[in-house]
């Protein structure tokens, strides 16, 4: 399988039931590209994207020609700029490569896009390196560009292994998508299975940020900093909670728990915490690991 994925959205609960399904169906392409879409909100025309919406709701022309007035860009960080730049890329990205499937590819193609992150999947090598090709060149016509560290074509899928293998090639490579690493794994039963895991440079960010936090909350009640530590351990389990992921969440949450037992003892030269005492703040305030996005065929009925 051939894979095209861009890597600079910030994760959230939406996106990761928005891609959820379709990442489940890699397995059935046995080659991917992988890449990212770069640019800041200021690099497109504002004139084309007013037109582009007042065509799309079938507005007069004098609305466009009252929207020319505006200067090229959005504000960077503004609360628009990520909406923009996604109706931006509907006309730039979505609808072209619809066409391009329909009208040129021969094999399945697996497409996903969430903001400026996507993913690819071809069935062939050559339908691939044309795709990547004719998009750089449909990227140029608008001032947009891949990533050249991010955007990479590889092989992926069921027989990603084995064909490697013959090759005396190493083991498959891997892509990271919406804050998980995709690796190709096999089940129990000996399976094709896409592994889902959280990126380690993600992980490690966020708990530098935790251990930071509870250095600055440190002399408050353990109750704030119980409630606290809950909702944020919780909202990370139930972004990462998918199978396969089961390791890294158990790793988060102990060092989370660490970090926190440290933060106790050092609020005064008598301040140790027992463990005793610890575990129990812990089972009142930590929330335990847990599946919380389980595959579609347990998820929905059949």
């Amino acid at each position: 399988m051939v894979c095209l994925s861009p890597e600079g959205s910030t994760p959230s609960g939406v996106c990761s039931k928005s891609y959820n399904h379709p990442s489940s169906r890699v397995q059935r392409y046995p080659c991917t590209i992988s890449g990212i879409l770069t640019f800041s909100f200021t690099d497109f025309s504002r004139s084309l994207l007013f037109r582009q919406t007042l065509i799309r709701e079938n507005k007069s022309t004098a609305e466009y020609n009252s929207a020319r007035r505006y200067k090229e860009g959005t504000p960077q960080g503004g609360s628009a700029s990520p909406l923009l730049a996604n109706i931006f890329l509907h006309y730039v990205y979505d609808l072209w490569a619809e066409a391009w499937h329909r009208k040129i590819a021969r094999g399945n193609i697996l497409m996903v896009r969430f903001a400026d992150d996507i993913v690819v999947g071809f069935q062939e090598k050559a339908e691939a390196e044309r795709f990547w090709n004719e998009l750089k060149e449909r990227m140029k016509k608008f001032d947009l560009e891949l990533h050249p560290e991010k955007t990479r074509l590889l092989e992926f899928g069921r027989y990603a292994a084995e064909r490697r293998r013959k090759r005396g090639e190493g083991k498959p490579e891997t892509f990271n998508f919406l804050g998980f690493t995709h690796i190709g794994g096999k089940s129990r039963k000996g399976r094709f299975l896409v592994i889902r895991q959280t990126i380690r440079k993600r992980m490690q960010a966020k708990l530098k940020a935790i251990r930071i936090e509870l250095r600055r909350r440190m002399h408050e009640p353990l109750k704030e900093q119980g409630q606290w530590l809950r909702a944020v351990v919780d909202g990370h389990i139930r972004y990462y909670g998918v199978p396969g992921n089961w390791a890294a969440l158990r790793t988060f949450r102990q060092q989370v728990e660490r970090y926190w037992q440290r933060t106790i003892c050092r609020r005064s030269q008598t301040g140790y915490v027992p463990w005793v005492r610890m575990q129990r703040l812990l089972r009142r305030w930590v929330p335990l690991e847990r599946i919380c996005h389980p595959y579609p065929s347990l998820r929905v009925p059949s």
